[in-house]
């Protein structure tokens, strides 16, 4: 009777089977694809970046030392010079010549100058003669302390009315004794110093003022990096830091140490419009090479990293696996006998491609990357 049964309906309960089995397969949890990296060791570093400038380590501004008619500068830049080298020569400014009418009221004015020097030489003599007298009589009781520092008072105004009556006469003099087109002698433009013309600031022959800058002078072969940092950061840095030097226009970092941290700020206003506190931070190069120091010179704009952490050690995890969990705190997901287990962990210092472990995880733990929402503690996973 029950194989009558199972005969007919052995097709229904095969294609019921056949459903229940692609049911059973479709709703199957399969492992989620992923990407992994693992835990290891090895050199990791802390550092800030920055655009630096490079500079000469002595560097001359050649100023016009007075006002007048300067001669064509020859220099070029890239031109050696020594010390005490000529740069250019330097004629004064021409005296303004004395019209009659001037000269005349220049000796008037003189005149009176000098009568108001022997009307206060006058007064001055009366003024210590009257406290003379005013010092005996209070020696003697017979002149109030007001009476006598009034004395003293005339005397010591009639001093300065002469010296003024007298500064005012000699001015008069001077003025009378500038010959008529008169020109100071020529002035030599020397170099302060042995080394490069940098720059040639004034070029062309013709009149300029006092302290006009000409020329820049110094040895690129000598040559220094100003790197300003915002002062949050410069307060981080400190002396004798490592320094790696990259954009600079060759294949290998070149390597410096900080020579000191400037101890003031200055303003300085962003691309964005943002104000910004920055501190310049002076590096020094360690035995640049020969062949380096060429491609280099004054004014040269390059990236600096301030390592001011290293350890060649550490046990590090690349951050693309780090995640904050519920608690706030650091987590990744360790693959673990094929399934993806959250674990907290507790991190040192992190820079843009590693944390630094200190609890939670051990060299060669597998940790997956870039964790998508979807996963979940304990769910299969798979390595891509």
């Amino acid at each position: 009777m029950m194989g009558k049964m199972v005969k007919r309906w052995r097709w229904a309960l095969l294609v019921a089977a056949l459903l229940v089995g692609g049911l059973v397969f479709a709703f199957w949890p399969t492992p989620q694809t992923v990407d992994t990296a693992r835990v290891t060791r090895g050199a990791m570093s802390v550092g800030v970046t920055d655009d630096g400038i490079t500079r000469a380590v002595d560097y001359y501004i050649v100023a016009a030392p007075v006002t007048g008619y300067l001669s064509r500068i020859e220099l070029e830049p890239g031109d050696r010079v020594e010390r005490g080298a000529l740069i250019a020569h330097m004629s004064g400014r021409p005296a303004a010549p004395l019209d009659p009418r001037s000269r005349q009221e220049l000796l008037a004015a003189l005149a009176a100058a000098t009568a108001a020097v022997q009307g206060a030489d006058a007064s001055l003599a009366q003024a210590q003669n009257d406290l003379r007298r005013a010092e005996q009589l209070a020696a003697r009781g017979f002149v109030a302390k007001a009476q006598l520092e009034a004395a003293r008072t005339r005397a010591t105004t009639g001093q300065a009315m002469l010296a003024q009556s007298r500064a005012e006469a000699a001015r008069l003099r001077a003025a009378l004794a500038q010959p008529v087109g008169s020109a100071s002698g020529g002035v030599p433009i020397r170099a302060p110093a042995g080394g490069s013309v940098l720059s040639v600031i004034t070029e062309s022959e013709g009149v300029i003022a006092e302290a006009s800058p000409l020329v820049t002078i110094g040895d690129p072969r000598r040559i220094e990096l100003v790197v300003d940092l915002l002062s949050r950061e410069a307060v981080q840095v400190t002396a004798g830091n490592r320094v790696e030097v990259t954009q600079w226009g060759g294949s290998q970092p070149l390597i410096g140490h900080v020579e000191r941290v400037e101890p003031f700020g200055r303003l300085k206003i962003s691309a964005l419009g943002i104000e910004e506190q920055r501190v310049n931070v002076i590096v020094r190069f360690d035995d640049l090479p020969d062949r380096d120091a060429a491609r280099l010179g004054h004014g040269f704009q390059v990236d600096a990293t301030i390592i001011r952490w290293s350890r060649p050690d550490a046990l590090r995890v690349p951050i693309g696996a780090l995640f904050r969990g519920i608690d706030g705190g650091w987590q990744v997901f360790v693959i673990a006998k094929g399934r993806a287990v959250a674990r907290s962990i507790t991190l040192g210092h992190i820079n843009d491609a590693y944390g630094e472990v200190t609890a939670g995880l051990r060299a060669g733990d597998e940790v997956v990357m870039n964790p998508p929402a979807s996963l979940d503690d304990g769910a299969s996973v798979r390595a891509r």
